[in-house]
């Protein structure tokens, strides 16, 4: 019990220390780490899911968060960043922040890839304007089985777990963050 509580107090205060800062890491080794991370991801999700690099391949963009931590005791949090690519091109940073209030209790990691449809949705996302519907709930990917896209509002929300265990009876909800690639990161092209 008294680990959960650890847990979830980190992710809680991670949390709201992620919504004072910028979704683009710090430094070369934190980027470099997070564009392996994100490739990591995807490795892993395509071994479990047969058509997932085509879900990446045919959508018009997508944002990888390949490590999301969530915890929660009655209160909880969630943090993660990811990295935004546009017709298979990383064109910068993003971040994942959610507060929810409710029946919850654990900890756990997940990745979690938004598909942008078209070039309006992901200029939604791009400029900070965009909030998920109440229609708009993310899709676990599930070992062995295929995927298909279902949009809403040019959007389509997958998440593959990782590791932990909660229970939730709760509601929040999520926040995006994106800033856009640096000129120093104009040749990390992905």
């Amino acid at each position: 019990m008294r680990s959960a509580l650890t847990l979830v107090s980190l992710v809680l205060f991670a949390s709201l220390v992620a919504c004072t800062s910028e979704p683009i890491p710090r430094n070369e080794a934190k980027k470099d780490a997070l564009t392996g991370n994100a490739q990591s991801a995807i490795t892993t999700i395509s071994a479990d899911v047969s058509n997932f690099r085509q879900l990446l391949d045919d959508a018009y963009g997508y944002v990888i968060f390949p490590e999301v931590g969530k915890a929660g005791l009655i209160v909880g949090g969630a943090y993660g960043r990811g990295e935004v690519y546009e017709r298979g091109n990383f064109i910068g940073y993003a971040d994942i922040t959610q507060m929810t209030l409710g029946l919850q209790a654990g900890g756990q990691t997940y990745a979690e890839v938004i598909l942008f449809q078209n070039k309006e949705a992901l200029d939604r996302f791009t400029s900070n304007k965009y909030e998920p519907t109440a229609q708009a709930s993310a899709i676990a990917l599930k070992s062995g089985a295929s995927a298909v896209a279902k949009y809403t509002d040019g959007v389509a929300i997958f998440s593959h777990a990782g590791g932990g265990l909660m229970g939730e009876l709760a509601v929040g909800g999520q926040r995006f963050r994106f800033t856009p690639q640096s000129e120093a990161d104009m040749n990390r092209q992905q």
